[in-house]
């Protein structure tokens, strides 16, 4: 809102300094240093609030070195992520932004799920919370809502070269959704642009790397292809955001794992957005131009600063637990970042830690199973699942963990941004 407002200044008064707000960079320092205050400030009020109302957490006997004394710590804290997050987005991103608007839309639906689940846990003391199949409707009806939006909003589309050697140069059976336009290239080049509605996304470690949904809908006959690709590309977004969202939340078992491990895939996915947003960048380093993209970078800036100002209070010891209000809310966010910023096939590494969680607990559940049914008794691959977990049982203190799985994502995200040159 501050943009529209310093614009209007800017324009009708001549205000000078206004036009500070026209630079993305500002605006993202601006939204970094917003949500930090309001998570920290926010936090400490939060719970004092929580601790009053002894509205706390019941941790069930796993057995666990620590576990006693988490009992009654504070939880539902990821309203304070919540909160950080879109108060910073609302006064400093254009609002009316189609990207921004889908994010603050995956904030909120999935913040509401889980809030309704720690709801029933806390207030309801019903111990198993919000029904899984409701989780998975809130989950499903979110990739609904973005799958479609991506594939036939207007506003959603990429610029291609009408003339060019390049990947990313124009093709016919794309659809055109304005006329010629012309800028220069990285090189200082007159280049003749279009922009197109195009349901593709990046492959890694490749070339040519973009890969189109219609060569999936073709699998299935050419005539048909109008009508499955859309909705191969929906089941695929419905499948990414339910799978992290489960991942995030499965990754908040110990004291900062959830909000770190998310702090640095959203730097990650900051990278992605500014560079895909900026045309020279693009033009450069031979990746997708997203017009308006670079928007999201307010947004994503936010979403960091949230979750660095919540591990104040979230780090071991932690003062205050997020609760499937923040770890839902995450992982949707991360999950929708990806599909917009056309990086969806990166997930397995961008998120690699959700994925490794994830996976631990399908495996050792499989497994127990398999086991059972061929020997009468289950047996189990790791100490206990997630992984998290397996090495609390191994005598890792969670602090040491915490810190190794960040490592780990960090190595991660730097791998992911060095697929940008490496094609």
């Amino acid at each position: 809102m501050l943009y529209y407002l310093f614009t209007y200044l800017r324009d009708t008064f001549h205000l000078a300094g206004a036009g500070v707000f026209n630079f993305i960079t500002f605006r993202v320092a601006m939204a970094i240093i917003l949500s930090l205050v309001i998570s920290m400030v926010m936090g400490k009020r939060l719970i004092a609030f929580l601790q009053r109302k002894q509205i706390g957490e019941t941790v069930r006997d796993l057995g666990l070195q620590g576990e006693v004394q988490k009992r009654g710590t504070p939880t539902m804290g990821g309203l304070i992520i919540i909160a950080a997050i879109l108060i910073p987005t609302l006064l400093f991103a254009r609002i009316l932004n189609v990207y921004i608007v889908l994010m603050l839309v995956s904030t909120v639906w999935l913040g509401m799920v889980g809030f309704l689940d720690d709801y029933i846990k806390v207030f309801k003391k019903n111990k198993e919370g919000l029904a899984g199949r409701f989780k998975i409707m809130g989950q499903v009806g979110l990739g609904i809502i973005v799958g479609l939006t991506m594939y036939y909003n207007n506003h959603v589309v990429i610029s291609r070269e009408v003339t060019g050697g390049k990947s990313g140069v124009y093709n016919a059976a794309e659809k055109l959704e304005a006329g010629e336009f012309t800028r220069k290239d990285e090189s200082g080049k007159i280049q003749k642009y279009v922009n197109v509605r195009t349901a593709t996304t990046t492959i890694p470690f490749v070339k040519t790397h973009e890969f189109r949904y219609e060569r999936i809908a073709a699998l299935f006959g050419e005539k048909y292809v109008d009508v499955t690709t859309p909705i191969i590309y929906i089941l695929f977004v419905i499948f990414i955001i339910v799978a992290v969202s489960n991942g995030a939340n499965i990754t908040d078992g110990v004291d900062g794992l959830a909000t770190g491990v998310s702090a640095i895939i959203g730097v990650c996915l900051g990278v992605f957005a500014y560079v895909s947003g900026n045309y020279v960048f693009a033009g450069y380093l031979n990746i997708m131009d997203i017009p308006n993209l670079g928007e999201l970078s307010i947004f994503i800036g936010a979403f960091v600063g949230a979750c660095v100002g919540f591990l104040w209070y979230n780090a071991y010891p932690a003062q205050v637990f997020m609760g499937d209000t923040g770890s839902l809310a995450l992982g949707g966010i991360i999950a929708s970042l990806a599909i917009i910023v056309r990086k969806e096939l990166l997930i397995p590494i961008i998120c690699g830690i959700f994925l490794v969680e994830n996976l631990s607990v399908m495996i050792q559940v499989a497994y127990f199973k398999h086991t059972k049914k061929k020997y009468g008794e289950g047996r189990r691959i790791f100490l206990m699942s997630p992984l998290h977990h397996h090495y609390q049982k191994l005598g890792y203190h969670e602090s040491k963990i915490v810190t190794r799985f960040w490592i780990i994502g960090i190595l991660l995200a730097i791998l992911s941004i060095v697929t940008l040159k490496l094609q």
